[in-house]
């Protein structure tokens, strides 16, 4: 499965890809704010992360910039199964990509193939040292759950309070998360 927005093409990862994802999230500040990535993050890691099976329904991707040049890996996302059993969008996004919108592009291309894929309910978090995410997450169009849970962060080597979010099936779709082309 790919999805094409105005700047990225989220894809899936393969093995040529394995260098340049250990070289984009190999930095302590992303990976600090992942729950599984390890740290510090090699090339072994990215390896591994590409060859692990995957499950159809819950698509993992590298979200590549298409614009200004050659394509570049700026970041990853996916669907995944949150602690509880709910569906949970994750995201992460390079250091030197911080702060240009790539999150909230991928982020609407995501809800739109949870939407296709009537996945339901959509939960986020993001951990309470990192108001970014929360940003992102709010112009999604989640909303804060109310809740604060510890969450184990295998980068920061213990658990750290993290924020609660959900997306619920008939909220309305944040503006622009019609503007994505998927293809299987």
């Amino acid at each position: 499965m790919f999805a094409r927005t105005p700047r990225l093409l989220l894809r899936p990862g393969w093995p040529e890809d394995a260098a340049a994802l250990a070289a984009a999230i190999g930095d302590e500040m992303v990976v600090r704010n992942l729950a599984t990535a390890p740290w510090p993050y090699d090339i072994d890691h990215a390896r591994d992360f590409l060859a692990a099976e995957r499950h159809p329904a819950l698509p993992q991707f590298l979200i590549t910039a298409r614009t200004h040049g050659a394509p570049r890996l700026v970041g990853g996302c996916g669907l995944g199964r949150a602690p509880g059993g709910d569906i949970e969008m994750g995201y992460w996004i390079a250091r030197p990509h911080w702060g240009l919108g790539y999150a909230t592009e991928a982020g609407q291309a995501l809800i739109g193939i949870a939407r296709t894929l009537k996945l339901g309910r959509v939960v986020a978090s993001h951990f309470l040292d990192n108001p970014a995410s929360g940003n992102v997450l709010r112009k999604l169009g989640f909303r804060p759950t109310g809740s604060i849970v510890n969450r184990p962060s295998a980068g920061r080597a213990g658990e750290a309070p993290c924020a609660l979010y959900a997306l619920a099936e008939d909220d309305a779709l944040p503006d622009g998360s019609d503007c994505y082309r998927m293809a299987a």
